[in-house]
């Protein structure tokens, strides 16, 4: 019963983890229409490439016992997938990260020659990258707070960042796992902090869009109205 238990939490964390890392596409599809990153921040997507790094390595027979944690590897080995396309754009940081990857991944393996002290390198080290990964979305919080708008702080983003710890916590807890538990106990809190934040501010940034599309009907019906001046007054030339 625990085991199953245990595999339809681990089921439903892939679920939301796909979400969670799939949630940026909306973001990039913005980036790439107006061509420009405008305000938003590479931190978050170049941590969770990391992440997903980690806790792919930490889930493999490498370093965990047999395939005890195959959850752990689908899910983290299709946010590889989808972080590093994101992050694409900042090759350089991109460059630096799987380097570090490597470095680590190597040095568990020719370092160490059982899974335990394996585990504890690799998932220490994943601990403190999940934990940054799902609170880095709260280096745009005083942006959020001084501008009182939620534009760049992706909705999605913090939702399935919400969902996606509460479930893997539960995962952890059940395989008594603290290296899987432990960052989102952390994560999930954050995770509420930012859908906090985005219920406090959102109307402003409706309002800000709204003003927006306001302004450019005015700018369309002023360009309209200096079109049609000029006909109005060749009109009453000739009339006359």
């Amino acid at each position: 019963m625990g085991d199953r238990l245990r595999l339809a939490v681990g089921i439903m964390g892939n679920a939301a983890s796909m979400l969670l890392y799939a949630a940026p596409i909306l973001t990039f599809s913005r980036v790439i229409r107006k061509r420009s990153t405008e305000e938003f921040s590479c931190i978050p997507y170049t941590i969770a490439l990391l992440n997903c790094f980690l806790y792919t390595w930490y889930g493999l027979p490498v370093v965990s016992n047999g395939w005890e944690n195959v959850p752990v590897v689908t899910i983290n080995g299709l946010g590889i997938l989808l972080e590093l396309s994101f992050v694409f754009i900042y090759f350089l940081l991109t460059t630096s990260v799987i380097l570090g990857f490597c470095v680590i991944a190597l040095l568990s393996v020719f370092a160490f020659h059982d899974h335990s002290h394996r585990k504890i390198l690799v998932g220490s080290i994943g601990l403190i990258a999940s934990v940054a990964m799902y609170g880095s979305p709260l280096v745009v919080v005083k942006q959020v707070v001084q501008t009182k708008s939620v534009e760049f702080m992706p909705f999605y983003l913090s939702l399935f960042s919400f969902l996606a710890s509460s479930l893997w916590m539960t995962y952890g807890l059940l395989s008594h796992d603290l290296f899987l538990a432990s960052p989102n106990l952390v994560g999930s809190p954050l995770g509420i902090f930012q859908l906090l934040l985005y219920c406090k501010y959102r109307k402003n940034g409706f309002m800000e869009e709204a003003l927006k599309r306001d302004a450019a009907k005015g700018w369309r019906k002023s360009e309209a109205t200096d079109v049609e001046k000029p006909k109005e007054q060749l009109h009453a030339a000739s009339a006359q």
